[in-house]
């Protein structure tokens, strides 16, 4: 009895009560500091409606004279920084990583020099990302590339930016409105965006000359560089209206199941996997589109490429299927799996139970036929007998109860051995 009371209630592995890594990973530190973004945005609103600047926090003696404007506007500013921080993260950038380990300690200092009620919560946010940041660091490895029309526009657009801001101090005499650095900056930045507020006009023939070139160059300079940014997003746009997972989408993989190919098998496949943590990679757009409909994740590639296997994160993948109705792609998806990631476990659909030995031989770790294993059910079912797998359920209940554990038994020992090879274990 007591045998029997260890092998039901003893596990051989641990299971954790509450899995932290769920809340304590790369998508809970995206989640986080989008959160503390929107705290302090709604926290420098609050400074704004407040009027006077007067401040009573522990840091507040060592904040320069005349800054408290911009003090009060650090909150709304720090709310936009962590909100394009947060959108940057998500798809694994290191810089956005960089900008979140220099905002939030900014947003920790902002409540220690104003001292408002309302700063606890952006305090307390801010005090909690900060670690998760710093421990998901290696989580947020992705190089900023950008193409050479992106580049080009970026330099362009900085270069037109630092010839209007030395043309316009050199010759600030020559204008009304412009004195200090700030007002050729700004002049700059409403002249190249033909806001052109008036404020700051030219007032001879050479002053004039250079707005004109000013207004020229930055205007072209401003639309390159935001053209150069709009259609790749609106392209990702398209893209995942057309049954494909976006880049932002693919960082964010980890501890899921790849499908490879899509079949028959795909739709009970996915009932029973939880289809939040499921990638299927297939080259059918029509089935890709068909499941984006129903909010499963697809990759529309190659599941016999490596690199479209690489793009599904199969590297932190927890395991991998090969689903196809052709036994030899799945033996190339096997390959390029097993090659991509060597440690993950693989299982592999037979089409024909001849070529069971031959899926395991190029990697797969179980191989099943679902040929004789629905052979092998219609059979029971046929005879009456229980089997759970069985959706009849009146073939459940024509079994005798008192013969319901043999039956059972005789019939676990007749399964055939090459309809489910379970492979070693991994």
């Amino acid at each position: 009895m007591d045998a029997a009371l260890r092998e039901l209630f003893s596990h051989g592995e641990r299971v954790p009560l509450v899995y932290w890594r769920r809340f304590s990973g790369a998508k809970a530190t995206v989640l986080a500091t989008g959160a503390v973004g929107i705290l302090a945005f709604i926290t420098g609103l609050s400074h704004l409606s407040q009027g006077g600047a007067s401040f009573d926090g522990p840091l507040a003696p060592v904040v320069p004279a005349g800054t408290a404007g911009l003090v009060q506007l650090a909150g709304v500013l720090l709310g936009f920084v962590l909100g394009g921080v947060a959108a940057g993260m998500q798809r694994r950038y290191r810089l956005a990583w960089w900008g979140a380990a220099v905002a939030l300690p900014l947003a920790l200092v902002l409540p220690l020099v104003t001292a408002e009620a309302t700063d606890v919560l952006l305090f307390g946010s801010a005090a909690i990302t900060l670690p998760l940041v710093v421990y998901n660091r290696g989580g947020f490895d992705r190089r900023v590339e950008l193409s050479p029309f992106q580049a080009a526009a970026l330099t362009t657009l900085v270069a037109v930016q630092l010839y209007g801001t030395v043309g316009a101090y050199v010759l600030r005499e020559q204008y009304t409105g412009i004195e200090t650095w700030t007002d050729a900056v700004y002049y700059v930045v409403v002249t190249g965006t033909t806001v052109g507020y008036g404020d700051a006009t030219p007032t001879t023939a050479d002053a004039k000359l250079f707005t004109l070139s000013v207004l020229l160059v930055g205007t072209a300079a401003f639309g390159a560089a935001f053209g150069s940014f709009i259609v790749p997003a609106l392209e990702t746009r398209l893209t995942a209206a057309f049954g494909t997972m976006t880049a932002s989408e693919l960082t964010l993989l980890e501890d899921h199941v790849v499908v490879l190919g899509s079949g028959d098998l795909t739709e009970p496949l996915l009932d029973e996997l939880d289809a939040e943590d499921v990638v299927v990679v297939t080259l059918d757009t029509e089935a890709a589109s068909a499941l984006r409909d129903r909010d499963v994740s697809v990759l529309t590639d190659d599941p016999t490429d490596t690199e479209a296997l690489l793009d599904a994160r199969v590297d932190v993948a927890r395991g991998v299927v090969a689903a196809t109705d052709d036994d030899a792609r799945n033996t190339l998806a096997i390959i390029a799996a097993r090659q991509a990631n060597p440690d993950v476990r693989i299982v592999a659909a037979a089409t024909d139970q001849r070529h069971v030995d031959k899926l395991e031989g190029v990697g797969a770790d179980a191989v099943i036929s679902p040929a004789v294993i629905g052979g092998q059910l219609l059979g029971r079912s046929v005879l009456g007998e229980a089997d759970p797998l069985l959706s009849d359920p009146d073939a459940a209940d024509t079994t005798d109860p008192d013969t319901a554990d043999t039956t059972d038994d005789d019939a676990a020992d007749t399964t055939d051995d090459d309809a489910v090879d379970p492979g070693p274990s991994t």
